[in-house]
């Protein structure tokens, strides 16, 4: 097997090279070029055929999901009605390491045609879409990875990389941030990780909540009614002061319902903000000396409950 291991080492040490070479390459043009889809009033169109199709596809997703509308136009495609996606206000991101695709062949006369903005990124600077472009990204010309130099490997690699760079220094000038990021990319993971708890908490109509002196049969009654198991306790101005949990009820089991909510209750129990990202309500919840399964939601000192999260709220997006 450590011939696999040797293969894959040098594909992986020869990419790695490429990437240094490209990062050493990087000029003006890459100025340029962030400083035109900076003023693009449309979107990012990018376009590529083959290997090259496949990263544009990867780049005007990762475009569109850092703050820059982005789209892939397939050229094919194009030359049967697809143009009419591509407006005047939209600037085209053309991918083709030869620069001689004929697939992009009707889609660069269009461009020229409608004076859209064209930024060419290839190898070749002397081919058809170099001299198209109104800016070229070039990529160095070196050796693919594969030994017999027809598969993409470093040129594919350095062209991903170089989308993602535009898309990073895209996303560092607009401050894109990663609330902003979770807007684009509510689901899976990543969308869970960064929810607030204001996303996921039950609002103030859901509250179980019961004023000091109230007796602790009308407590557990709002607590069976509400279904959360536990019972927020509040003073007159209706800020929190304590909590009732089913731990506080096998604590005070001995003549439970003659006693009133603040003989029973915890004081200054664990509470969490609503902008503060949910997962900072699961580590308060998993907390030991106890683990809890609710918070109430207060946003600030001496003011009343705002809402209230249950872990089961945060394990249903794939938190904790």
């Amino acid at each position: 097997m450590s011939g696999y291991q040797d293969t894959a080492r040098r594909v992986i040490e020869t990419e790695a090279a490429a990437l240094n070479t490209l990062g050493g390459a990087l000029d003006d043009r890459f100025d340029a070029a962030v400083a035109r889809l900076l003023d693009t009033k449309g979107r990012v169109i990018v376009t590529g055929i083959g290997k090259s199709g496949h990263i544009a596809r990867k780049i005007a997703a990762t475009l569109a999901s850092t703050g820059t509308p982005a789209h892939f136009v397939h050229p094919a495609e194009a030359s049967h009605g697809d143009l009419g996606m591509i407006t005047s206000a939209d600037t085209v991101l053309a991918i083709s390491n030869s620069g001689e695709a004929p697939e992009l062949a009707n889609l660069l006369i269009f461009a020229r045609r409608f004076d859209i903005p064209l930024i060419g990124m290839t190898s070749r600077m002397e081919s058809t879409l170099a001299r198209q472009s109104d800016i070229v990204l070039p990529l160095p010309q070196l050796s693919e990875a594969c030994g017999t130099g027809v598969v993409p490997t470093c040129s594919t690699t350095m062209t991903l990389a170089l989308g993602d760079a535009l898309a990073v220094a895209l996303m560092e000038h607009r401050h894109f941030t990663a609330e902003h990021f979770r807007e684009f990319h509510p689901g899976g993971k990543l969308g869970a990780q960064l929810s607030r708890v204001r996303d996921l908490m039950h609002g103030a109509d859901e509250l179980p909540l019961a004023p000091l002196g109230t007796s602790m049969s009308d407590a557990l009654l709002t607590m069976s009614e509400k279904g959360f198991g536990v019972v927020g306790v509040t003073d007159a101005s209706g800020a929190l002061e304590g909590i009732i949990t089913d731990g506080d009820l096998r604590r005070h089991m001995t003549g439970l319902l003659d006693r009133t909510v603040e003989e029973v209750m915890t004081r200054d129990p664990r509470t969490v903000e609503s902008e503060a990202l949910a997962e900072k309500a699961v580590g308060l919840m998993t907390m030991p000396k106890p683990r809890i399964t609710c918070l109430f939601v207060v946003d600030a000192a001496d003011a009343p409950p705002v809402g209230l999260i249950h872990i089961h709220d945060c394990l249903r997006v794939g938190l904790g």
